[in-house]
């Protein structure tokens, strides 16, 4: 896993906009906030807290969505959506 990333769960999403910060402030050029499924409401979340909040200048370098076949525990496969938003100083 890269360093610039941030996996966006179940957790506060203040958790996930510290975590963004501290990767642009340590150096990062850009930061890559993914997220799935229900999380993906929260990703968006981080990023826009982020851009309006924290760090003004921050730049939306790119959106990318898709969707992966899981397999739940039963032996089922589904399809879950993710989000990858990646911003740059």
């Amino acid at each position: 896993m890269a360093e610039n990333v941030v996996l966006v769960g179940k957790k506060p999403v203040m958790n996930y906009v510290l975590a963004t910060i501290t990767q642009l402030n340590e150096g990062a050029r850009e930061v890559v906030v993914k997220a799935r499924g229900r999380a993906i409401s929260r990703a968006v979340d981080v990023v826009e807290i982020v851009k309006n909040r924290f760090i003004p200048g921050i730049k939306l370098k790119g959106i990318k969505v898709d969707t992966e076949e899981i397999e739940s525990q039963d032996g089922k496969k589904m399809n879950v959506s993710t989000i990858e938003i990646t911003i740059a100083k």
